[in-house]
C-alpha cells in the first residue's frame, strides 16, 4: 500500500497533540517549508497551530518492489489527492451506504452473512455516515479546507486527523522473541496495528490462490469450506462473498495472522473487533460500487483504522494504486485483464526490462541472506555492474498510466457521463495492448495476464 499518513510518529511530538481542538478552515499553502515527513509517493505537512492535524501532499513519483520512487505519472498527484477526497466525502455520506445496501441484498452472498452485515456499523453508517480521519480538501488559490464537494481549485493537499502510531516492543524469550502488544489494550486514541484485506475475487497472484493451489484435494475442499464457497477457487473469478486476511501493520516485515492473533494484537474488544472486520469489506463494497458505474472490476483492497474512545475510523490513504481494479479486452482469442492500478507498473517492468527485475530479485535475496537493507544491497551492486541500472520507463507507457488515472477522476468527479468514461477507459486498455504489440511482447503479456 502506499505511504500512509498514520507512520509519522516520529516527525511530530505526541504529546503536542489535541485531537479535541477543532480543525482549521484555512490553511496558507505557502507557508509550508520543507515537508516534515518526506515519503515515496506523499510528503506530509505540520497543520501550523494545530497538532492534532496533517496535511498530506501526494505527488506524480510511482514506487514498485519496494525500490522507492523510481517513476512519475503526469497529474497522478492530483488524481490522487481527488481521489482520497472524493472516496473519504462518499464514505461520510448516508446516501453511499444506501447504494451499498442495495448492491448487497442484490448479491448472491448467503442470506446470513448478508444480515450480518448489515447490522451494527452498517446500521449507524446507514443513519449518520461512516466515520473518517479525513477532514477535506485545501483550495489551491484560496487555502480553505473543503469538507463536502470539490474545492474551485482542487490540490494535491488533503487534510487529516492525525492519530498515535505505536510499534510494539521485541521482547526477548528463551533464545526467541515476541511482539508485545499491550500497550494497545491501556490506550483509547491510536492506529490499530493491523492491515485488513478485502477480496471480492482471485487474482493470478494473490496469497489466498497460491495457498490454495499448494493444498491437496481434501486440504482444498476444507479451505473452500472455511471461506464459505460452494466451488473451487479459480482465478480472475469473482467469489460467492467477499472474504478477509489479517496482516501486522508496525512489526518489521508485515506477516499474516489469524483471526484470534488479530484480536489481542488490535487492543479492541471482540465486538469492535467484529465491527472493524464489518467496516472493511462494507468500505470496500462502497468502492466496488463507485468502479462498477465505469466498468471497472474491484478484486481486492486494504484498509486500515483508527480507534478514538467509542469511535472506529477510517484511515489511510485510498486511491487507484490502492485497490486492485480491472477491466477485460478480447485480444486474439483470449480474454486478458488490463490493470487500472500499479500492477500495469510491475508488468511494465517484468516484460519489458526482464534483467532488471531479475537484478531486483537477486538483490532482495542477497539482503536477506546478510542481513542488510534491500534497498542498500541493491545500490550498491548496481554501482559495481552486479544488477542493471533501474531503467527510464518509456514516456508513451507513462503517457498510457497518466490517460487512465485522470479518466478514473473524471469518473469520480462525474464529469462526464459513466457510458463516456468506460469507453475511454476501454480505448486506453486496447491502447496498452498496442504499446506491448509494438514491442513485440503480445505474447508474453498474454501469458501473464489472459485468463485460462
Amino acid at each position: 500500500m502506499l505511504g500512509t499518513c498514520m507512520e509519522v510518529e516520529t516527525a511530530f511530538s505526541l504529546a503536542a497533540m489535541s485531537q479535541s481542538a477543532p480543525a482549521p478552515t484555512k490553511i496558507d499553502l505557502s507557508s509550508f517549508g520543507e515537508p516534515v515527513y518526506r515519503g515515496s509517493v506523499q510528503n506530509l505537512h505540520a497543520a501550523p497551530g494545530h497538532p492534532g492535524f496533517v496535511v498530506c501532499e501526494t505527488t506524480e513519483a510511482g514506487s514498485v518492489f519496494d525500490v522507492g520512487s523510481i517513476f512519475k505519472i503526469e497529474g497522478n498527484d492530483l488524481n490522487r489527492a481527488i481521489f482520497r477526497h472524493a472516496m473519504y466525502s462518499r464514505l461520510a455520506q448516508p446516501e453511499t451506504w444506501k447504494r451499498v445496501k442495495t448492491a448487497i441484498e442484490a448479491s448472491s452472498m448467503a442470506p446470513q452473512l448478508r444480515e450480518e452485515l448489515l447490522t451494527g456499523p452498517f446500521e449507524r453508517m446507514l443513519e449518520q455516515g461512516a466515520v473518517t480521519h479525513h477532514i477535506g480538501m485545501v483550495d489551491a488559490l484560496t487555502g480553505e479546507v473543503v469538507r463536502e464537494g470539490m474545492p474551485a481549485n482542487p490540490s494535491c493537499f488533503n487534510m487529516v486527523r492525525r492519530f498515535p502510531v505505536m510499534h510494539p516492543p521485541q521482547r526477548q524469550m528463551l533464545g526467541t522473541f515476541v511482539f508485545d502488544y499491550a500497550q494497545f489494550h491501556q490506550s483509547s486514541s491510536y492506529v490499530i496495528p493491523l492491515e485488513y484485506i478485502v477480496r471480492f475475487g482471485v487474482t493470478s497472484g494473490s496469497s489466498i490462490f497460491k495457498k490454495y493451489q499448494s493444498l491437496g484435494d481434501a486440504a482444498k475442499r476444507a479451505y473452500e469450506q472455511e471461506m464459505g464457497l460452494t466451488k473451487p477457487m479459480k482465478v480472475w473469478e469473482m467469489l460467492e462473498r467477499p472474504v478477509y486476511d489479517l496482516t501486522s501493520k508496525y512489526e518489521p516485515e508485515d506477516r499474516a495472522v489469524s483471526k484470534q492473533e488479530a484480536l489481542i494484537m488490535s487492543g479492541l474488544s471482540s465486538q469492535d473487533f467484529l465491527d472493524t472486520i464489518k467496516m472493511s469489506i462494507l468500505g470496500g463494497w462502497a468502492v466496488r460500487e463507485l468502479l462498477e458505474t465505469a466498468g471497472l472490476l474491484l478484486w481486492d483492497l486494504k484498509w486500515e483504522f483508527a480507534v478514538d474512545g467509542e469511535d472506529l475510523l477510517f484511515v489511510d490513504t485510498i486511491d487507484a494504486d490502492s485497490f486492485r481494479g480491472t477491466s477485460f479486452v478480447e485480444v486474439e482469442g483470449r480474454k486478458l485483464v488490463v490493470h487500472f492500478n500499479k500492477q500495469a507498473m510491475r508488468d511494465y517492468y517484468r516484460l519489458v526490462e526482464p534483467e532488471w527485475f531479475a537484478g531486483i530479485n537477486d538483490a532482495k535475496q542477497q539482503a536477506q541472506k546478510i542481513g542488510q537493507p534491500f534497498k542498500q544491497v541493491l545500490r550498491e551492486g548496481q554501482a559495481a555492474g552486479k544488477w542493471p541500472a533501474t531503467p527510464v520507463v518509456d514516456p508513451a507507457f507513462l503517457e498510457l498510466q497518466a490517460r487512465k488515472t485522470a479518466l478514473i477522476r473524471e469518473h469520480v468527479l462525474a464529469a462526464r457521463p459513466a457510458a463516456a468514461i468506460r469507453a475511454d477507459l476501454e480505448a486506453a486498455g486496447a491502447a496498452e495492448v498496442a504499446f506491448y504489440r509494438s514491442k513485440g511482447l503480445v505474447k508474453a503479456l498474454l501469458d501473464m495476464n489472459a485468463v485460462a
